[in-house]
């Protein structure tokens, strides 16, 4: 077997989670891993809706070891579960007291953990192993699995964790704490807390917090050097609360692009750089940028891009196999690029080209904007052009003041084009919690959201097209 180790372990004693301000060792991990093991059905795939991070990634242990995978949907709707039942018939669920009920045959993390034993060395696991299968949805929607091999998953992490340590300043990430905002059961909080943990020698906080006195709650008791893994939305709710922060060492960032302004004002807030990564379902974790030193991202070690706009392609490394990206990509040399926006949010409007990320990068940068998102409808309409509606949280701006505010600022930023048609406040926006907007959930609320809203309010004079 070509096996490569379940967790760093050249010190056992050292913390792989922490929990209430108290250190969880990797000896221990690697006992509960085992423990967890012998309460498994002898066949999966398992459904890992653990609330509690280290939870899962004992769940995530005790799979690997009976040579089982983990399904990671984009959520656990009962019609997403049904399907996955449909897809994968022996599928049974993993879960603490605190995650969400789904209709599958269920193994439940004891109250209180058995005292297992920990092996007298690491386990190794096979590196072919299908650890786990990312779920997409797609244009059926019906979920779409993308294998996850652990010799590819190690090299992703390895090379991952080798960019994280040179961004703060180490020779490695033995000691970091991390914290996070996002789930592990999605690929960003996968790779980046539960990975980084395990094989790159970091410790994650157990907990999930999300308002921002908990996270910086979170933050203050984590032991330093100190890590926040977050997204744009929730660090931008942090920043505009206005609280208190601890000083942090680095801030990690995904899921959408920062703005400049985002990242500078985190930067100064947090008293840390802050790194932003760029990946994909399909490759993984590709690329990173600190968000202040300008627009390009750098490829991770090993990895080459070819190809240019909506046919660029990575490759070598932790990707095997030529992969097209799912972004319109500058490519300026096989490892600098900039990003340009989804190849399949791109927008026509009056014969002028953008990109909705784009778009929505200058509406989140405008002040008194805590978040929101442009929206085009998915049909054409009976008669003229499509007209782009922006959806706004904007809780400190008056409400007769809203549209003039966000168009004059757009003014400077988009071609008039683009300028939205209507506005409409909402409280909030229907993220995942990634962060993430998916485009047929959204596309049912914003069609809903704009039916309840007040009368539209006329376009600006210089809007044509």
């Amino acid at each position: 077997m070509n096996g490569l180790p379940l967790i760093r372990g050249d010190d056992l004693d050292l913390p792989i989670a922490w929990r209430d301000g108290e250190p969880v060792s990797r000896r221990r991990y690697l006992a509960d891993v085992n423990a967890l093991c012998a309460l498994l059905p002898g066949q999966g795939p398992m459904l890992n809706v653990t609330a509690d991070r280290y939870h899962f990634a004992v769940g995530l242990g005790a799979a690997m070891l009976r040579g089982q995978d983990n399904l990671m949907p984009p959520n656990h709707t009962p019609d997403m579960v049904a399907r996955l039942h449909g897809l994968f018939p022996s599928t049974y669920g993993l879960a603490d007291e605190a995650a969400p009920a789904v209709q599958l045959p269920m193994v439940w993390h004891p109250r209180t953990p058995p005292a297992g034993r920990a092996p007298e060395a690491v386990p190794p696991v096979d590196a072919d192993l299908l650890v786990a299968q990312v779920l997409t949805s797609g244009s059926t929607g019906a979920p779409v699995p993308h294998a996850k091999r652990w010799g590819l998953l190690v090299n992703n992490t390895r090379a991952g964790v080798q960019r994280l340590a040179e961004q703060m300043g180490r020779a490695d990430l033995s000691g970091v704490t991390l914290v996070a905002t996002v789930p592990p059961q999605h690929m960003y909080g996968f790779e980046s807390t539960v990975l980084v943990a395990l094989l790159g020698g970091a410790a994650f906080d157990v907990e999930r917090p999300f308002y921002p006195a908990d996270i910086a709650r979170a933050m203050a008791r984590a032991p330093r050097p100190r890590m926040l893994v977050t997204t744009p939305f929730h660090l931008k709710t942090l920043l505009d609360s206005g609280i208190e922060l601890p000083p942090i060492d680095l801030t990690v960032c995904a899921t959408a692009p920062l703005s400049p302004q985002l990242a500078a004002r985190a930067e100064a807030a947090l008293a840390a750089p802050l790194m932003e990564i760029y990946g994909c379902t399909e490759a993984g974790q590709v690329a990173s940028r600190r968000t202040t030193d300008g627009p390009e991202w750098h490829t991770y070690e090993g990895l080459r891009l070819t190809g240019d706009g909506d046919q660029s392609v990575v490759q070598d490394g932790h990707v095997p196999q030529p992969t097209l990206l799912a972004d319109v990509l500058e490519v300026i040399d096989a490892q600098t690029f900039r990003l340009l926006g989804r190849s399949n949010d791109l927008i026509n409007i009056a014969g002028k080209r953008s990109s909705l990320s784009h778009l929505n990068y200058h509406l989140n940068s405008i002040p008194g904007i805590h978040d929101g998102s442009f929206w085009l409808p998915p049909e054409e309409p009976a008669h003229g052009v499509k007209r782009l509606t922006a959806f706004v949280v904007a809780p400190g701006i008056e409400p007769a003041a809203l549209h003039e505010h966000i168009v004059s600022a757009l003014r400077l930023r988009v071609d008039a084009a683009f300028l939205p048609r209507r506005i409409v406040a909402v409280p909030a926006l229907p993220r995942e919690p990634t962060g993430k907007l998916p485009t047929g959930p959204f596309n049912t609320w914003a069609a809903a959201a704009l039916e309840q809203a007040s009368p539209r309010v006329p376009p600006p004079q210089d809007q044509r097209g």
